[in-house]
């Protein structure tokens, strides 16, 4: 620090060039113990977390930082979710943030599968843009292969060939959304 001809005090500015910058990042990593490759998979792992719940999309592999497939304790591991009933082969769950009320529930954990089914809470939409409210007439535009032969449409999941969305419309309109496992043993 020093001080100019009109008495105001002011820091030295001090520029380091490239030779002194990796040196000091490389004392750092030696220091903290982090490596590439650590650093790497913390990346990985962030990027996973906000394709879950980033912008409120609802798929392609899970919603709000819960995955199809996650394992009973990988999920609790999260802390976003909460029990809410144990019916044998499936667990119902609630995600934290978005919560059902006393009749429903937002997730089922079987104990083969993991996270098997996902709700889809209001106001989230897939990446393709279909939500809770879209017309039928929209999911058959965003998804071409929609499956209308069982008991609700249903449509491979694009970017995950091991999921399914799930459409249950009243009168044209979605008023349930799901992303489920293909081999899902939770629901009918």
């Amino acid at each position: 620090m020093h001080i100019d001809d009109r008495g105001i005090r002011k820091h030295k500015v001090v520029r380091l060039g490239r030779p002194a910058i990796a040196a000091a990042l490389a004392a750092g990593i030696a220091m903290t113990g982090v490596t590439a490759a650590s650093a790497a998979a913390t990346s990985a792992d962030a990027a996973a977390n906000a394709t879950t719940s980033a912008g409120g999309k609802f798929g392609p592999y899970g919603y709000g930082g819960v995955r199809l497939g996650m394992t009973l304790k990988q999920a609790e591991a999260t802390r976003k979710v909460v029990k809410k009933l144990d019916e044998g082969q499936c667990s119902g769950w609630d995600l934290k943030a978005h919560p059902t009320g006393r009749d429903s529930v937002g997730l089922y954990i079987s104990k083969h599968l993991g996270v098997a089914l996902i709700q889809a809470p209001k106001g989230v939409k897939t990446p393709e843009g279909i939500k809770v409210g879209s017309t039928m007439k929209q999911v058959k535009k965003a998804y071409p292969r929609l499956d209308t032969t069982g008991n609700y449409p249903v449509a491979v999941v694009p970017g995950n060939p091991k999921a399914l969305y799930y459409f249950l419309s009243y009168r044209g309109k979605v008023y349930e959304l799901a992303l489920a496992l293909k081999n899902q043993d939770c629901t009918n």
